[in-house]
């Protein structure tokens, strides 16, 4: 089964940190959201409390298949101050471990330098935060191990291209099908 983990920090999109979830779930995978803080309950750039599913431990992230970052403010700030995440982010991509992030959380892929001879994407405005990356304005965009999106409005594509990544174009499909997603 594909391993999937979405980090939380407070101030994070809900939208975009729970759209992954929700249609990765659909599909199959197994889904672990990830508080970075000191408490499984997160509370949402927009105020939503959210419960994760366990705290940040860096020695149990290694089994992943995908290492999702929302975006908002300013949970994409706590994001990139975290050291351990920072950590496990670039193992992962050694690794050949794939890697998504949406809206401003690309400029934490941008800032450890993950994003050096990629294409990507995020929200507008925050381009010169993505540090050696070639920039478009597509919904989402897929360069290698890493995916990135542009927005809580991109939220729906994205988590189905991740969906196409882990279970295939034709689970995808069905997925889109089944919530309505531009019929």
């Amino acid at each position: 089964m594909d391993k999937v983990y979405v980090f939380l920090a407070d101030g994070f999109e809900e939208v975009e940190g729970l759209t992954v979830v929700d249609i990765l779930r659909r599909a199959g995978a197994d889904v672990t959201t990830v508080s970075i803080g000191a408490d499984t309950m997160i509370r949402g750039s927009h105020g939503i409390s959210v419960m994760a599913d366990e705290l940040f431990d860096e020695n149990a992230l290694a089994d992943g298949d995908l290492y999702v970052l929302p975006g908002g403010m300013p949970g994409t700030l706590h994001l990139g101050e975290h050291e351990g995440l920072g950590r496990v982010l670039i193992s992962a991509k050694k690794n050949g471990k794939k890697i998504a992030a949406i809206c401003a959380a690309p400029s934490v892929l941008g800032a450890l330098g993950l994003l050096e001879g990629e294409k990507a994407v995020c929200y507008p405005g925050m381009e010169e935060k993505l540090h050696g990356a070639e920039t478009g304005t597509e919904e989402v965009v897929r360069s290698g191990q890493i995916t990135t999106s542009r927005g809580v409005g991109t939220a729906i594509p994205f988590a189905l291209e991740l969906t196409a990544q882990l279970k295939g174009r034709e689970t995808a499909d069905r997925i889109a099908g089944s919530i309505v997603f531009r019929s």
